[in-house]
């Protein structure tokens, strides 16, 4: 646990009480703070109570009277589409909102580090899609290569779950749009963003929102080392705005189809990754034949995890090593079985267009289970990829019927369950033939995450026999 610093006897508000929250609450404690918590619905409420925490309504007139911070939990809308009613409260009452990034960085550093000849360092990787897998696999090259690294934000543990580093350990952070939009203290020596693509726009106000959310960490943060995803607009544009030019090393740019030899670059095209420093070649590593990243978007995530190793001074053979062992990660472009000379994979993480695209991309021959709650813009913009790759498409989700007529020029069959779906999808598919799961959808129309949903398409393989 990390005890949170510069709260001892002050009353903290907890707002939300799910793991964040719960986490939130107990480190606070542990650093002399009182804590008053808060859940709209009751299981949190009875959670914090049978930790002995003090439960009390903060929506209630003169709640935050005393409160010296609000500590809200990522899930709750704090500006768009609408404030809780107790944050607004909060800024009436002028008590500061943070989250639990915020407290983390307030509090990770402590005077022991004075004695340290490696202090540690944090590493903090944020982006529409990628950045699981990107900190996933920085985690494990770093384990590979014998540095004590822990995994935690978005991923892993809670961020003030995790164990005080040790000398030259390193915390590696998934941080979404929602952690890095309310954080009041962004401080990562080494900052990632992988790509961007619309997402949470309702949370964010629209698109110039979400960005301006995912460049907090950058422009707040003033990290020692940023590397950049530069295959879109507002990626190059980050990193113009933080060097003074290409042979400013701060900078590490990447890419997946750009060859980049200016500066500081690691990109990857037909499956080589290839590092350039200074003009000249620094590092080769053919990508084709690891089995834990199958497709173009998976070897980005591994120039993205390749070069914040890099600027954490791990050399391109320590890396590749870590590479090549790399299982992969669940619901990410995993492969569950082979029958028969067919491929099952599972990309359940595959919630939005963009991210659904580059899963159909990374195989040909594919019968594509998709389907769930459409998000906004629809899926027009996939409909390009899938004509190229996908066999038949069978649509699962409540609203299957209407989610397949938007697959224009693509065989659609409607499911509507995933047993359906499986089961026919497993019938029709022939030898070298991949049954794959990228649902281009939120799953909240018949699961309760993505995970779930991903769990249901194994469990279904698996009960083909």
């Amino acid at each position: 646990m990390i005890p949170v610093q510069g709260y001892a006897g002050q009353v903290v508000a907890i707002l939300g009480l799910g793991r964040s929250g719960l986490s939130a609450a107990r480190a606070l404690v542990a650093g002399g703070a009182q804590v008053r918590c808060w859940d709209d619905g009751q299981a949190g409420q009875d959670a914090a109570a049978a930790e002995g925490f003090e439960v009390a309504d903060l929506t209630r007139p003169g709640a935050l009277e005393g409160v010296a911070c609000l500590v809200t939990s990522p899930g709750i809308p704090h500006l768009y589409p609408a404030p809780h009613s107790a944050i607004a409260a909060a800024w009436d009452a002028g008590v500061p909102v943070d989250n639990d990034i915020g407290l983390f960085f307030l509090s990770l550093g402590t005077s022991e580090w004075d004695s340290y000849d490696q202090p540690p360092k944090v590493v903090a990787i944020t982006g529409s899609n990628g950045k699981s897998t990107t900190s996933a696999l920085l985690h494990h090259i770093l384990t590979e290569a014998g540095r004590e690294a822990q995994l935690a934000g978005n991923i892993g543990r809670g961020v003030l779950d995790i164990d005080p580093p040790g000398e030259g350990g390193v915390v590696v952070l998934e941080l979404s749009s929602y952690q890095t939009d309310l954080a009041r203290a962004l401080t990562p020596d080494v900052a990632v963003f992988t790509n961007l693509s619309p997402d949470h726009l309702d949370r964010h106000g629209g698109m110039g929102g979400y960005f301006a959310a995912k460049r907090r960490l950058f422009a707040e943060g003033g990290p020692d080392r940023c590397v950049i995803g530069v295959d879109e607009a507002e990626g190059r544009y980050l990193a113009n705005q933080l060097v003074e030019g290409f042979g400013d090393d701060r900078l590490i740019r990447v890419s997946s189809g750009q060859k980049l030899t200016e500066g500081w670059s690691v990109f990857a095209r037909k499956g080589y990754l290839s590092e350039y420093r200074k003009g000249r070649q620094a590092g080769s590593i053919d990508l084709r034949e690891v089995p834990g990243l199958p497709g173009a978007h998976n070897h980005q995530n591994a120039c993205a995890a390749y070069a914040a190793a890099r600027a954490l001074g791990l050399g391109p053979r320590q890396i590749e090593a870590g590479l090549r062992s790399y299982p992969g990660l669940p619901h990410r472009s995993q492969l569950i079985a082979e029958r028969g000379g067919v491929r099952f994979v599972n990309d359940s993480k595959a919630t939005n267009v963009d991210s659904a695209a580059k899963a159909l991309a990374a195989f040909d021959r594919i019968r594509w289970i998709c389907g769930g709650l459409e998000k906004e813009g629809g899926v027009d913009a996939l409909l390009p990829m899938a004509e190229r790759s996908v066999v038949k498409a069978y649509v699962i989700g409540r609203e299957a019927a209407q989610f397949a007529l938007h697959l224009k020029g693509i065989e659609a069959e409607v499911c509507t369950d995933m047993a359906t779906a499986v089961a026919r999808a497993a019938e029709e598919a022939q030898p070298g033939e991949v049954v794959l799961l990228a649902p281009a959808a939120a799953s909240f129309d018949q699961y309760d995450n993505f995970e779930k949903r991903g769990e249901d398409f194994a469990a279904r393989v698996a009960a083909i026999g």
